[in-house]
């Protein structure tokens, strides 16, 4: 399930995007400013962002240009403000797209539908990855080993599924900290060296010596599947 922040001070319009968003499939979060909006950032991860330009202590053009430094999450901007310069100012600072207020639902959800498409592939198949007797089903978030269900946290689970969407690719450790953790979090390296052992310790035959979660010296961690689909 895609998660989504909305970013806007108006609650009721904000009530409104999530109710349909939500019955549409999506995991939505709202944040009424820039405080709350980074602390949501900082504890999770998202997968689109709607963001207002006018905000009780910030504008949007500063929490896009925050973000950017860490993220390549899609923005989306959705504001009444719809003059050329800021649009052009939107796009600039890294949005994605930019929805002039009013805008109907029909049109946010289909802007939305295009982005995730355009960003992730979204298809309505199941997402598999196999490697070994290990099979990781990321659409249904389910792991299993030899056929039998493997319990993860929920982070160790974000942790393999963003490794196995981009096995045999060498993922710096920042990277997997921006990805997994949230894009202003303050999470110590070690963290994530711990979820790697205990990834390896619940999926590896030897965790000591791993075939598969690999650790690429200097740069961080990938999944390693040769010849697998």
């Amino acid at each position: 399930m895609k998660k989504i922040l909305i970013i806007d001070d108006d609650q009721d319009l904000s009530f409104i995007m999530k109710e349909m968003l939500c019955n549409y499939g999506y995991d939505v979060t709202c944040a009424a400013d820039e405080e709350e909006a980074l602390e949501q950032l900082t504890n999770q991860t998202f997968h689109l962002l709607l963001l207002d330009i006018n905000l009780p202590d910030s504008t949007g053009f500063e929490i896009c240009e925050q973000l950017r430094e860490v993220s390549t999450v899609p923005v989306i901007f959705a504001s009444a403000r719809t003059s050329e310069d800021d649009r052009i100012t939107a796009l600039e600072m890294g949005g994605d797209g930019y929805l002039k207020k009013p805008y109907s639902m029909k049109e946010l959800l289909a802007t939305v539908n295009a982005l995730i498409r355009r960003t992730y592939g979204f298809t309505k198949e199941e997402k598999k990855i196999q490697f070994g007797t290990v099979e990781v089903n990321t659409t249904a978030r389910t792991v299993h080993k030899e056929g039998k269900n493997v319990a993860l946290s929920l982070r160790e689970f974000d942790l393999l599924a963003y490794l196995a969407e981009h096995k045999n690719e060498a993922i710096k450790k920042e990277q997997l900290l921006c990805e997994v953790w949230g894009a202003f979090s303050e999470v110590e390296p070690s963290t994530l060296t711990v979820h790697i052992r205990w990834l390896r310790e619940k999926l590896e035959e030897d965790a000591a010596k791993p075939q598969y979660i690999k650790t690429v010296w200097g740069v961080g961690y990938m999944l390693e599947v040769k010849n697998e689909t």
